[in-house]
């Protein structure tokens, strides 16, 4: 795909190199000295693409022109060349929105690739536009739900950072859910065509995961009677999604850097360099700095892979979720396993809003499945889900020599602590409670008199 692509150097030599690479590929291209030129340029000719340098004194430089180009356009792909190659500004100008960056000497090969990335996310802005609004209606027809504050945020998150190219590094416990924030990232950026390879680090033994990620030649070792493509290859065009990296060796984290800052590779026993085009995303159930300071965790590959952090909060709190993933899950399994189930009854809805949920989302996914399976009818009863989740709100008296307790009174502590436990929250209370909301509120009201009488 031709594009319209403004260079910004102030050492017109290598302006002049580029615009003869560009112009060879079957792009229009215009240059620039300076950013004052630039911005003057960008008056009467919008660009489909910037590539400047990062440092032109005297005067401003690539970061002050990269805010005027997002200021005027933000789908102006902009890439940033710098002399010095440091993460921290290379960080910087990606978190102001640059696509992406090249250290000089320029990489041609890398540059063209980029440009052919950029064409294809101006393609795709249709598609992206798209699955937008396929993200923002998950709590119908996905995994995932937004009728929570957190995993609103979450998902505006996910909308500005998916056509970048930028790393990503996603948190959260077990079960949160970042293997689908990373599969729908990719699905919203202009690789979505091309393969998702998703590794689980720790379940490949240390000494086969490098083979696997890398390759390896015929002849390597001991049994390596073929070549074999890696996952980086796998991956080409793609994203490669590196799940639960802090369990990954440190002298394999070390291997990867490399591959991340100088986007080439070689299999293992061999000696032709290959182009590493993937972008990379990484989660870890860990606290990622505190994986850093126990050494789990490299600093180096944490401030490479950091560019973006997303927090997937736990089931627990957002419990506004809870509900529409149950119903999700349901449709889901009852299609899958040919049940006539259409719902929950009160009182298991009650329980599940109740539960912790420690597993979150995969814990609620798989509590469901069971239910579909053992329910007998169109509704979920109680004694469908899990031991660990079919419980009440129950309060127990306490041991020793205290006498027994009216059976009113222990229910009239019940009703007063479950309302403390769910902040006031009179519905989920009665659902918690496994009475009617009407029920609860006559009893609330019966209180109120006996105290004022």
């Amino acid at each position: 795909m031709s594009l319209r692509v403004m260079v910004v150097d102030d050492h017109r030599a290598s302006a002049e190199g580029l615009r003869d690479y560009l112009k060879e590929w079957g792009h229009e291209v215009s240059i620039a000295a300076s950013v004052a030129e630039a911005s003057q340029l960008l008056d009467t000719w919008r660009p489909d693409a910037v590539v400047s340098d990062l440092m032109m004194p005297p005067g401003p430089g690539g970061l002050a022109l990269l805010r005027e180009v997002r200021g005027r356009d933000p789908w102006i792909g902009f890439i940033m060349l710098t002399g010095f190659g440091t993460i921290e500004e290379a960080v910087k100008a990606i978190r102001e929105g640059a696509f992406d960056f090249l250290t000089k000497p320029v990489d041609i090969d890398r540059l063209q690739l980029l440009l052919g990335r950029l064409g294809e996310r101006n393609e795709m802005r249709s598609e992206v536009s798209r699955l937008r609004r396929k993200l923002s209606s998950l709590g119908e027809t996905g995994v995932i739900v937004s009728r929570s504050p957190e995993m609103r945020r979450l998902i505006e998150l996910m909308e500005r950072v998916a056509p970048s190219s930028a790393s990503v590094l996603i948190t959260g416990e077990s079960g949160a859910g970042k293997d689908f924030v990373a599969q729908m990232l990719h699905e919203m950026s202009g690789r979505a065509r091309a393969p998702f390879v998703a590794v689980n680090c720790p379940a490949i033994p240390e000494t086969l995961l490098e083979t696997e990620l890398f390759g390896h030649e015929r002849g390597a070792f001991t049994g390596a009677l073929t070549d074999h493509a890696g996952l980086f290859e796998h991956a080409a065009g793609g994203t490669l999604f590196l799940d639960e990296i802090t369990e990954m060796a440190p002298s394999l984290q070390v291997k990867l850097l490399r591959v991340l800052e100088t986007r080439r590779f070689r299999r293992v026993g061999g000696s032709e360099e290959k182009l590493a085009d993937f972008r990379i995303f990484a989660a870890t159930n860990r606290d990622p700095q505190r994986a850093v300071d126990e050494g789990r965790l490299r600093s180096d590959l944490y401030y490479r892979l950091n560019v973006f952090r997303m927090e997937v909060p736990p089931l627990r709190n957002r419990p506004e979720d809870i509900a529409p993933l149950a119903a999700r899950f349901i449709a889901h399994f009852a299609k899958i396993e040919k049940r006539a189930v259409e719902g929950l009854s009160h009182e298991t809805m009650g329980a599940l809003e109740a539960h912790d949920w420690p597993g979150n989302v995969r814990e609620l996914r798989n509590a469901i499945e069971r239910a579909v399976v053992l329910a007998r009818g169109p509704v979920i009863d109680l004694s469908d889900l899990p031991e660990s989740v079919m419980k009440k709100v129950v309060v127990h008296a306490r041991h020793g020599s205290a006498p027994v307790e009216p059976l009113e009174e222990l229910e009239r502590k019940a009703i007063l602590r479950a309302l403390e436990a769910f902040d006031q929250n009179k519905t989920r209370t009665a659902r918690a409670l496994g009475i009617s909301l009407k029920t609860l509120q006559n009893k609330l009201k019966r209180y109120a008199r006996e105290e004022v009488a």
